[in-house]
């Protein structure tokens, strides 16, 4: 599609825009010239007397639409920005809608954290208000406009409990047995890179020695913990207590609220491992099956069967973590609504207090997108996500925290629901971005957070890169040392 922008540059908010109305649209930078381009748009932007105008005239296929939106300007220049990204969305959507006859079920709403529009619309008016707004405004259907209100909530309970200091510290292990199909992540496989893993080790050692310096320089408190990859547990048990160790030994974990480790594949878990765990004060595991279909797992790449995941529960239970979180994907290939809904109903009943159910995101990196396989429509993830909800809530659930991300299947959403008093802290501080998150390996990207302001500083992408690169490693830290320098000056 040819898109003629006028008085801005909102190239983000127009293409995820283009993503969600208009899949397979690539965007077409240009002028547009209506007699010969069959597919266009010209956004025109302009603002007078703090307040933002845009203009959208849309044409598909000889039809043409056009709409205005007005939108008042206030706060920090980072906050303008987002006022103005929201009123290009909100032009761009509304002509689509008029041109098209269709109404996403996040509606006008593009970015990955639909919580945050709920949040400022609650502070605005109060939680009713903020819900009835989110659909006459934004169109978001009433099932997700609840959604995003409750993840709203959960985010302000989680900020009224932060002290000023907080922060929270991630691990990444870039390793898993295989990778699976639907994955984009940085990691690689041990088989094909095992000799990585304790050069891997020795230089996140270094780091995690430096960082906890800086944070104790800091004078700040680490208020959750979160390991994640890859797949932690694809390290063995001696390697994982070494690593466990060194943390302890450089960051103060005393006040920690939360330590959370993801265990994501049954085929890395076993009773020693968990034993190293559960010594080192984890207090949640993350198990994720994505299904519990056999022929669905072996068309991800997955090299482990449904009774291996009900083994590694079993495990998991007999270790006595106080949490256990599984992840679940809607549009895995070959999946069936009828599918999902069992995997579903069998997570419920191996007694994880937290599930996690995301929808299939359509990466470019991933096999399932190199390969060409079969996934599920639109309308199939739909009645996956149908079932779930009040599938979960019957079962004592709540929805927490909710992100979105490009490529979804059906532009729909991930959404974390725990029982009570099993809430994910992490979760919450990083989609809400209430505090810092230092993030410590290859592929981390750190968040600081403060001041009205956000900013992010980038560790090298690959295990090689990063135990090539030191001098990376520490750029990023004094990165993260002249941020929290500047808020107190």
């Amino acid at each position: 599609m040819k898109l003629e922008l006028i008085g801005h540059d909102e190239k983000y908010a127009l293409e995820q825009s283009l993503l969600t109305l208009f899949p397979g649209e690539k965007p077409v930078y240009g002028t547009v010239d209506k007699t010969a381009d069959t597919r266009w748009a010209r956004v025109t932007l302009t603002e007078e007397d703090e307040r933002v105008q845009v203009t959208t005239e849309l044409g598909v296929d000889g039809k043409s639409a056009a709409h205005s939106y007005d939108y008042p300007l206030s706060g920090t220049e980072y906050e303008k920005e987002g006022q103005r990204r929201h009123a290009v969305g909100i032009s761009f959507f509304g002509a689509a809608k008029d041109l098209l006859g269709i109404s996403p079920a996040w509606g006008s709403l593009t970015g990955v954290r639909p919580s945050k529009v709920a949040l400022s619309l609650i502070r605005e008016g109060g939680k009713k208000r903020a819900e009835k707004e989110l659909q006459e405004l934004y169109c978001v259907t009433p099932a997700r406009a609840r959604l995003a209100i409750e993840a709203a909530d959960a985010g302000i309970r989680a900020a009224a409990e932060l002290e000023p200091n907080d922060i929270s510290l991630y691990v990444g292990i870039p390793f898993c047995p295989t990778r699976c199909a639907y994955c984009s992540f940085v990691a690689q496989s041990v088989e094909k890179s095992f000799s990585l893993v304790e050069p891997y080790l020795e230089a996140l050692f270094d780091e995690i020695t430096a960082a906890g310096q800086l944070v104790r320089d800091l004078g700040l408190n680490v208020k959750s913990f979160y390991m994640g990859g890859g797949t932690p547990t694809t390290l063995t048990a001696d390697q994982m207590d070494r690593l466990l160790t060194k943390l302890e030994q450089n960051f103060d974990f005393t006040g920690l609220a939360e330590l959370t480790i993801e265990a994501g594949r049954p085929d890395t878990i076993d009773e020693e491992k968990l034993r190293v765990l559960r010594a080192h004060n984890t207090t949640r595991v993350s198990i994720n099956p994505q299904t519990m279909e056999d022929n669905v797992l072996a068309a991800i790449g997955r090299r482990h069967t449904a009774d291996d995941i009900r083994r590694a529960m079993e495990q998991v239970r007999a270790a006595g973590f106080p949490h256990v979180n599984m992840d679940l994907i809607a549009g895995l290939p070959e999946d069936t609504p009828e599918g999902f809904a069992r995997s579903l109903d069998e997570v419920i009943s191996m007694g994880a207090d937290n599930i996690t159910v995301h929808t299939l995101s359509l990466k470019k990196g991933s096999r399932i997108m190199l390969e060409g396989s079969r996934i599920p429509g639109a309308d199939e993830v739909a009645q996956m996500l149908d079932y779930a909800d009040p599938t979960l809530r019957k079962h004592g659930f709540a929805p927490y925290y909710l992100y979105r991300q490009k490529y979804m299947s059906g532009s729909f959403e991930n959404v974390g629901w725990t029982k009570p008093g099993g809430t994910g802290l992490y979760n919450i501080y990083i989609m809400e971005e209430l505090h810092s998150i230092l993030s410590l390996g290859a592929g981390g990207s750190t968040k600081m957070v403060g001041g009205g302001q956000i900013r992010r500083a980038f560790n090298a992408k690959y295990p090689r890169e990063y135990i090539d690169r030191p001098e990376k490693r520490r750029a990023n830290l004094m990165d993260f040392a002249r941020f929290y320098a500047e808020q107190g000056e």
